[in-house]
């Protein structure tokens, strides 16, 4: 278990606690933040009674990340674990696959990430009821009923879709399922699922979490000891470790976390408002702009809005004119990064997207020259 409130940070500012979060206590001659430590095994004498005992199970890297993230998931809250994974991925199936049993039903977002669809095909090779539903208007309820687990995604990645964590949450537990968030696209400067009623807030720490477009990470953030436990023990099972130097530069990248959440959230709601305002109407999804389908349930539960946005260009040969002439904005995959990124997202396949469809990751330029990056390369690609 993580400590309480270690540094006494719960009723310190986002700044402050991102900056601060999972150090340990001062040490006259070493650093601020220890360096990575690479460490198959460690010296064992006698009984196994210590933390750390083979690299598989524990490192002292590790420690300092997952108190760092259970700082921010849950400031000042005694009792909440978090585990650090090689991805996100392997934190999202640790939870599946460690929760749930041939026979028990999981309701999944219809309209979550695209490599969902492969987790389903994995969840019913081995005898688990698959039930889907989209992620706006609270949909998940109309299924909910005899499920062991609820998992949410929101806002929906690629659509920007937001449900009600709080009602949803209270409702699968009346109704005896656990619940589970994916906060990736929000981070925990932009809502906690577990102050929301949620069992475990989960996400990738790949994306805006660190930045930098630069590490694969995952994480789970748990306040249930027995449930944490079993997604413990699926980590060690099956190997989905992150590397020492990939926790180090995670943790290092979390100095940085509020900094880069305010400028980037800010630059998106400046894009969405210039896309918004453009004559051609592009169907500019972003949860921050007042008159988004997601604002309402948004602005209760969500502190920021995070850093995608998302449009439409009327067709495929359009949105790829629109990337190739764009010059701030690199055609790539993912999000979170702190250079701006864009893509044509049905290139996949996996979304039930438009050919059109666009995901934008706003990064950390100045935002005069985003917009107007972006409005040039919708002029000239018109032609």
């Amino acid at each position: 278990m993580s400590d309480p409130d270690p540094q006494g940070l719960a009723s310190d500012g986002d700044g402050t606690r991102a900056v601060r979060a999972g150090l340990p206590e001062p040490v006259k001659y070493e650093p601020t933040l220890p360096g990575p430590v690479f460490a198959a095994h460690f010296h064992l004498p006698g009984e196994p009674t210590g933390p750390y005992t083979y690299g598989r199970d524990e490192n002292p890297t590790w420690t300092l990340l997952e108190r760092a993230v259970g700082e921010l998931e849950a400031p000042g809250e005694d009792g909440v674990e978090t585990l650090v994974f090689a991805s996100g991925m392997a934190a999202i199936s640790s939870v599946l696959f460690s929760q749930l049993r041939s026979g028990d039903a999981v309701v999944l977002p219809g309209d979550g990430y695209q490599a969902l669809p492969l987790v389903r095909a994995q969840l019913e090779a081995y005898g688990i009821e698959l039930r889907t539903a989209p992620t706006g208007g609270d949909a998940q309820l109309d299924v909910l009923d005899g499920a062991k687990l609820l998992w949410i995604e929101t806002p929906s990645n690629p659509g920007l879709d937001v449900c009600d964590i709080r009602r949803l949450a209270s409702e699968a537990h009346a109704r005896g399922a656990l619940v589970a968030v994916d906060n990736t696209l929000a981070t925990p400067l932009g809502q906690r699922p577990l102050e929301l009623g949620a069992d475990f807030s989960v996400a990738s720490g790949t994306k805006q979490l660190t930045g930098h477009g630069d590490l694969l990470l995952g994480y789970v953030t748990g306040r249930d000891a027995e449930a944490m436990s079993a997604v413990r023990r699926w980590r060690k099972i099956v190997g989905a470790i992150p590397g020492p130097m990939e926790a180090w530069l995670a943790h290092r990248s979390l100095a940085t976390l509020h900094l880069r959440v305010e400028r980037q959230s800010a630059n998106a709601l400046a894009v969405a408002e210039a896309l918004r305002d453009r004559s051609e109407e592009l169907g500019v999804r972003y949860p921050g702009l007042p008159a988004d389908p997601s604002y309402a349930v948004a602005s209760r539960q969500m502190r920021r809005f995070g850093c995608v946005v998302s449009f439409t260009l009327p067709t495929r040969a359009r949105a790829e004119r629109f990337l190739d002439t764009l010059r701030l904005v690199d055609d790539a995959t993912s999000f979170g990064g702190v250079r701006s990124t864009a893509e044509r997202r049905g290139r996949w396949g996996g979304d039930a997207v438009p050919e059109g469809f666009i995901r934008m990751s706003v990064g950390a330029e100045d935002p005069e020259d985003l917009v107007a990056d972006l409005q040039r390369a919708l002029d000239e690609s018109a032609g």
